[in-house]
C-alpha cells in the first residue's frame, strides 16, 4: 500500500524506480516499528506520511542544483528530508545531523544501506565542516541560517513561518498551506 500510494502522489514530478521504491518501503517500515517504542513524529496516517514526509522531502531533493552535492539535513529526527534525498539523489553526500541519541540511533539503523549518508548525533551550531546546501524540516529557520553551514538553504516550511523572508528567496509553494523555501545567505565565517 505503502509504495503504490508515493507512486502515485509522487508521479506529478517525477517517477521512483524499483529500487527506490524499495528503499523508501524499508526506511517507512523501519519508522514504523520504531514510532511504537521512540517519538519520531506524530503524524502516523499513512496519506499524511506519503505526503508529508516522503513526497515533501522529495519535492525538494528535485528541486537541488542537479550537480554532486554536499548536504547537510539539520534536525534530522526521523530522516526527513535527509533519507528521500539521499535515494532521490544518490550522487550527493548527506549528513543527518541529530542531537538526540535515540533518534540518532535510529537514523544509523535506517542508513546503513546508504553509502551516501553519515549520521551525525551531536547539535549543528558545534559542526566545522562546511556543505554546499542546509536543508531541514521541522526546525526554526532562524536557527538554520545561524548554524552557518552553508550559504545556500532549502527548507520546508508551513506558510506562516515562510512569510519572514526578504525578496531575494524563491519560495515554491508545496501542497496545502506549505512551501519549500529556497535562498543564499553570506555568513562571515564561509
Amino acid at each position: 500500500m505503502f509504495r503504490e500510494l508515493l507512486a502515485s502522489e509522487f508521479a506529478l514530478y517525477g517517477r521512483l524506480s524499483t529500487v527506490q521504491l524499495d528503499q523508501l518501503e524499508q526506511h517507512y517500515d523501519l519508522l514504523v516499528r520504531w514510532n511504537k517504542r521512540i517519538n519520531l513524529t506524530r503524524i502516523i496516517v499513512l496519506e499524511d506520511v506519503v505526503r508529508l514526509h516522503y513526497c515533501e522531502s522529495l519535492f525538494l531533493a528535485k528541486a537541488l542544483p542537479p550537480t554532486p552535492l554536499r548536504i547537510v539535513d539539520v534536525g534530522s529526527g526521523a530522516g526527513f528530508p535527509g533519507i528521500p534525498v539521499a535515494v532521490l539523489r544518490p550522487d550527493c553526500s548527506i549528513d543527518l545531523v541529530e542531537s538526540h541519541q535515540r533518534k540518532a540511533v535510529f537514523l544509523r539503523e535506517a542508513s546503513r544501506s546508504f553509502s551516501n549518508v553519515r549520521v551525525v548525533p551531536q547539535r549543528a551550531e558545534t559542526l566545522d565542516p562546511r556543505y554546499d546546501w542546509v536543508i531541514a524540516r521541522a526546525v526554526r529557520p532562524a536557527d538554520v541560517v545561524a548554524s552557518g553551514l552553508a550559504a545556500n538553504m532549502a527548507l520546508l516550511l508551513g506558510d506562516e513561518d515562510a512569510g519572514g523572508f526578504s525578496a531575494n528567496v524563491k519560495s515554491i509553494p508545496w501542497g496545502i498551506n506549505r512551501k519549500l523555501v529556497m535562498f543564499h545567505v553570506e555568513h562571515d565565517k564561509i
